[in-house]
């Protein structure tokens, strides 16, 4: 088994979605969907850009899709030949994850063709394919291929006007309805083989035609050059993107692709698991590691990574808990610098924050539950359809979900710990922290009867039960962030000038008075026979099996939580919640205390949401759940080559790859079955390997040291670099 491919034979349209999630190839400023470069609309083809949002009239506003510069059409005597459902003689097609290839196999009977392609990580703008022509039928080959708008959207269309040129590289110009940010798109080939030449113009597209009479056993090679760009790069995006397409084909489609391949192998030269004992689980690992290393934005120094990665528009394209939660360990650990930008990414959108704790009517920081560019929020109050009545249905993620503030200040000190650098909180994160704090102290509920604060009206990461008290994850998350505005006076202690300066400037000396006060004060959960409680009156609700509550779905669709979900008057939940805060505090809950939480919480859990599996998974392996934990494993490692995940909220469709599942599958090898920990900036490792596995080996970086990390069956040893 190559557990760096996956393969799949045959061609079945109600999988392109999937497949096109599958076989994804990025480099953290696009994403190319996993399609064949003849798709029409119904399999999904796209270029998803990162950062560049647009909305069409009163839809949610979502990622742009770019024109698309590698489609290609092939006509042989006049037949377009086109990958449709069981009309091919044969079909695979393939994802390289070591170094981000996506391959295709067709055969069309008169014609079979093959393909490589990649979106390159040493150009960030480049698109780069070949295609092999084997002509098994003598006649006229027509090949059209060039920049096209027609493109799928899920709520567009996003761009107008579009403007096309031809010559030696096509291009096409166009800009955005909501804030008419101009989005280009290049294209040139470079061909083995003689043709008649020709362009045409229709229907948003540019063709460029190559005719040329062929005969049955002939092998012609085609390389297509594509580039993207947009006016956020810089002011003539038109004709950067020609030019990266023209010097692209000057270098050949060969260089290119070594420079691609190396940059690939730099990646994996600071990150990658080798995993041992178990060809699947490396496989799966490997998968889940290319998919979050694809869509780092190494290119930037202040951007994130939005909930579904850059496979498509799903989620609106926006930056949740889980750039903090899931995908921030596994860099912070293994390149330091794209967990930085994903920090800065929210020192930068500080102000957002402000924003919107002013719109609720609160002081501080209160971070958007669906981020998008500048911090916006783009959450809405209606995220649900109700699959019964087709009307929206009010949620509260929106202005409910508070724990958000608290998870990113939680990343920002992590950071720190863990590297000993805390030039980001000098930076602007020291602020962050004490903003989001201050939101906590203006948020808190302290009733004149009793002697605790309390956070009520709200949601935790069960989102199936909305508008509780005391949810023990949130007030934990609460204490949390104020314990660590508190320890900046230690952080800083060397220079308390800086944190005296910040104080005054924020007009902070009130604040942290109540800190120290309320800090000490927020509400306990409830706990029972060593059980906590997710919230207040959780125990209260009925007890059922998940099966029982699966059974009362009259669609398969249908939303489960809310006040007429199937699940919002039981004990069933959503995902992780009382386990996430053990899983990210293991500090502060013996063995024994975890164990009882986690064969409470796992029977009622329905693992609606990819972010849960791992939290289990860790937390199963401190309490020698192995087995559970490698089931665990295996099913969020291997999410996007299985396809799972839920598709589908009432009736909004949320496919897409998984990059909190692929962080999740770094977390558990790493933090769990190799059992890493940092103490006092030295790295110690505690294995806890089941019995699938014989070995793990993998590199991290810390301190500005590299070092690498070995576990095995003895236990388990930390060497520099």
């Amino acid at each position: 088994m190559d557990t760096w491919r996956l393969k799949k034979t045959g061609f079945d349209l109600t999988e392109a979605a999937r497949d096109g999630n599958r076989f994804l190839c990025a480099n953290g400023y696009m994403g190319l969907r996993g399609t064949v470069e003849e798709a029409d609309l119904a399999q999904f083809p796209a270029i998803t850009l990162a950062n560049v949002y647009d909305r069409c009239g009163d839809r949610w506003r979502e990622p742009v899709n770019a024109p698309n510069c590698l489609f290609v059409r092939l006509f042989l005597n006049g037949r377009e030949l086109k990958l449709k459902d069981k009309q091919t003689e044969g079909h695979s097609a393939e994802i390289d994850y070591r170094h981000g290839i996506y391959r295709r196999e067709t055969d069309f009977g008169s014609l079979r063709i093959g393909s490589e392609r990649f979106a390159s990580m040493a150009e960030i703008h480049l698109l780069a394919d070949r295609l092999r022509l084997e002509i098994e039928e003598d006649g006229e080959l027509e090949i059209l291929t060039g920049v096209t708008t027609v493109i799928w959207d899920i709520n567009g269309p996003h761009l107008y006007g579009a403007a096309f040129t031809a010559g030696e590289a096509l291009s096409c110009r166009a800009v955005t309805g909501e804030k008419g940010t101009v989005v280009a798109a290049a294209q040139c080939v470079q061909a083995d083989f003689d043709a008649d030449e020709s362009f045409r113009q229709e229907d948003g597209c540019l063709y460029r035609v190559l005719v040329r009479r062929v005969k049955k056993g002939e092998k012609l090679t085609l390389s297509v050059f594509g580039a993207v760009c947009t006016s956020l790069d810089g002011e003539t995006p038109a004709q950067t993107a020609k030019d990266i397409c023209l010097s692209a084909k000057k270098e050949g489609f060969d260089a290119c692709l070594k420079a691609h391949k190396d940059a690939w192998e730099g990646i994996w030269a600071r990150s990658e698991v080798v995993l041992e004992g178990d060809e699947s689980a490396a496989q799966a690992l490997h998968a889940s590691q290319y998919h979050l290393n694809c869509i780092a934005p190494r290119h930037a120094r202040n951007l994130s990574i939005p909930a579904r990665g850059l496979s498509g528009q799903t989620y609106k394209g926006a930056i949740f808990w889980d750039s903090e939660m899931f995908f921030f360990p596994m860099f912070v650990y293994t390149q330091p610098e794209i967990a930085r930008s994903l920090l800065r990414y929210r020192i930068e959108t500080l102000p957002g924050a402000l924003a919107k704790a002013k719109e609720y009517g609160y002081r501080g920081a209160y971070y958007a539950w669906e981020s998008q560019e500048g911090g916006a929020e783009g959450c809405t109050n209606f995220n649900v359809v109700d699959v019964f009545t087709h009307r929206p249905v009010r949620t509260y993620f929106r202005d409910k979900q508070i724990h958000i503030s608290g998870d990113v200040a939680y990343a920002l000190r992590s950071y720190f710990e863990i590297t000993g650098d805390r030039t980001l909180l000098e930076q602007g994160g020291a602020r962050v922290i004490l903003e989001c704090a201050r939101f906590y102290i203006s948020r808190a509920a302290c009733r004149p009867d009793a002697e605790y604060a309390e956070y009520a009206d709200v949601i935790g990461p069960d989102e199936y039960h909305e508008r509780v008290t005391n949810n023990a994850f949130t007030n934990q998350m609460a204490r949390h962030c104020m314990q660590s505005a508190l320890k900046l006076e230690e952080i800083f202690g060397d220079d308390p000038a800086f944190l005296r300066s910040l104080k005054r400037e924020l007009n902070y000396e009130k604040d942290w008075e109540l800190l120290k006060t309320l800090c000490g004060a927020i509400r306990k959960p409830v706990k029972r026979d060593g059980v906590t409680e997710q919230f207040d009156g959780y125990f209260a609700l009925e007890d059922c099996s998940l099966e029982t509550v699966r059974g009362r779905l009259a669609d398969p669709r249908e939303y489960w939580g809310g006040d007429h979900g199937v699940a919002g008057t039981t004990q069933i939940i959503k995902q992780a919640d009382v386990i996430a805060m053990m899983a990210l505090f293991p500090e502060l809950f013996d063995d024994e205390e975890v164990d009882a939480n986690w064969a409470y919480y796992e029977p009622r859990t329905e693992h609606g949401s990819s972010l849960s599996a791992c939290m289990y998974a860790l937390t199963a392996c401190r309490t020698g759940r192995l087995n559970e934990a490698w089931d665990m494993f295996m099913r969020t490692a291997s999410i996007d080559i299985l396809g799972g995940g839920k598709e589908w909220a009432g009736e909004i469709y949320i496919g897409g790859t998984h990059p909190a599942s692929n962080g999740g599958a770094w977390m558990i090898a790493a933090l769990g079955f190799a059992g890493l920990t940092m103490r006092n900036g030295v790295p110690e490792v505690h294995p806890n390997l089941p019995k699938q596995l014989k070995r793990l080996r993998f590199p991290i970086t810390s301190g500005g040291r590299r070092y690498m990390v070995y576990a095995d069956r003895e236990g388990g040893r930390v060497e520099l670099l």
